[in-house]
């Protein structure tokens, strides 16, 4: 039996397709063949350096052509089928819902497609157009951090643009905070569960993981203070509003807690900050109670739309933004002056407010549906987010729940994925802004609801 060597085909429109159709390609080349067996999820990706949620979105997909099987216990395997006239989704069965891709939805009170065209449309017209069309600094362009500044002062304060960046997306940012401060061997303090691209970066940097306790509120701060003393991490990575996948918003108290706690110990923070826009109630971010220590990262691909792959960084200082400018300079080198001037004029006009607000209520009518469906006892979240953590009844493991899901047309991501401790929480995070409308979310959330009522298939699953 040979084990495929994965990679991504040249001009896909996403990594994920890109790994579908270069599996495809070697399938009707004979390079694997029918019954051969994949290596597993995270193996391939940490091959082809991805995260792991785009390597399960890439399963799914190949399962809905049916091009593959899993088999529970085994793996998954090339499907059985004559592949010499197989056609792409001639084997698949029902279309595959997936919930497992944390994006904001598509509102219905805001045109999208319309308003990025427009917008795009308004900036190329514009004096300056020829300038969005050429390289610009590492930091972005002084108009856009003015811009970034104001969007941000609500929760941050007033921020000078000096300490401000502007690049291609929370993850680059992530990586390049993390180049910056960080030297393999240095310990990093996270919640016991935690975003997987921070989990690929640490994988990445050889660094180790310190796991802090979490309730219902978030990181415990005596349980934050309690690894500094142990571990000396050098930094602690934290998502204070909305955290996914537990959905936990730190309170202030809390949040100035574990701020004074970092300073005691002299230990930087990441604030890693996304879904804070959609939040009613604004809280003050790390980065203004504790500006001297903290990086802020927020994106707007969480909170407006995953194209606007700009996330706006605020660095302790001006000195620590130079130096996060140039690890940004040998990686993702800048962002987009295009997408960064279409951010800027949202923000001016209003736009990006009433698409974040659109996006919010379109939210709490998907939870509210979550909540009738699925039974809000059940699961932890914050009306204005849009995933849950669904807590496992006792007769299911949440990996067997996750894979019986998604054989039967359902994609979630189960606690493994998320935890940073040997034993993972038995919870699946839920996405519920992927389903392109509100009856395939139904259907989605249906067939998860029938899924936690069938212990005759946990019970062969988990023995």
């Amino acid at each position: 039996m040979s084990l495929w060597r994965p990679r991504i085909a040249e001009n896909a429109r996403m990594k994920y397709l890109g790994i579908v159709e270069a599996l495809e390609a070697d399938v009707r080349s004979g390079r694997i063949r029918v019954g051969d067996r994949l290596p597993p999820q995270r193996m391939i990706a940490d091959a082809l350096g991805v995260d792991l949620t785009t390597v399960t979105r890439a399963f799914n997909e190949a399962r809905r052509r049916g091009l593959v099987d899993a088999r529970a216990g085994r793996g998954t395997f090339v499907r059985g089928a004559d592949t010499r006239d197989w056609q792409p989704g001639r084997l698949a069965g029902a279309p595959l819902v997936d919930l497992s891709m944390n994006v904001p939805p598509q509102p219905s009170a805001v045109d999208l497609q319309k308003e990025i065209t427009a917008g795009i449309g308004h900036v190329l017209a514009g004096p300056r157009s020829l300038a969005h069309l050429q390289y610009q600094t590492s930091t972005g362009g002084v108009r856009d951090r003015l811009a970034a500044a104001a969007w941000l002062a609500p929760r941050l304060g007033a921020v000078s643009p000096d300490r401000l960046l502007v690049v291609s997306g929370a993850q680059s940012a992530l990586y390049a905070i993390c180049e910056t401060l960080l030297r393999a061997g240095n310990v990093i303090a996270t919640g016991m569960v935690t975003y997987p691209g921070l989990k690929s970066v640490i994988g990445q940097k050889g660094l180790v993981t310190a796991p802090v306790a979490m309730d219902t509120g978030g990181i415990v701060p005596e349980a934050f203070e309690e690894v500094c003393r142990a571990r000396a991490p050098v930094v602690l990575y934290v998502v204070p509003s909305i955290d996914s996948p537990t959905t936990a918003t730190l309170s202030e108290e809390r949040r100035q807690r574990i701020a004074d706690i970092a300073r005691k110990h002299k230990i930087a923070i990441i604030e890693d900050d996304p879904y804070a826009p959609l939040r009613k109630l604004t809280l003050p971010a790390f980065a203004r109670l504790a500006s001297d220590i903290t990086w802020h990262v927020a994106t707007l691909s969480k909170c407006a739309t995953p194209s606007l792959r700009i996330a706006h960084v605020v660095a302790p200082s001006e000195m620590d933004a130079q130096r996060l400018a140039r690890a940004i300079r040998t990686t993702t080198l800048m962002a987009s002056p295009l997408l960064a001037a279409l951010a800027t004029r949202w923000i001016r006009e209003g736009t990006l407010t009433e698409i974040v607000a659109a996006i919010r209520t379109e939210n709490a009518e998907r939870q509210h549906m979550a909540a009738a469906i699925i039974g809000e006892e059940n699961f932890a979240a914050d009306p204005d987010g849009h995933h849950l953590w669904l807590h496992m009844p006792s007769h299911w493991r949440a990996a067997a729940f996750a894979d019986h899901a998604e054989r039967s047309g359902v994609a979630v991501v189960p606690g493994s994925t998320f935890s940073v401790t040997p034993d993972p929480v038995e919870a699946v995070r839920v996405s519920l802004g992927t389903a392109p409308d509100r009856d395939v979310l139904k259907d989605g959330l249906s067939l998860l609801a029938g899924l936690m009522a069938q212990p005759s298939l946990t019970t062969k699953a988990i023995v």
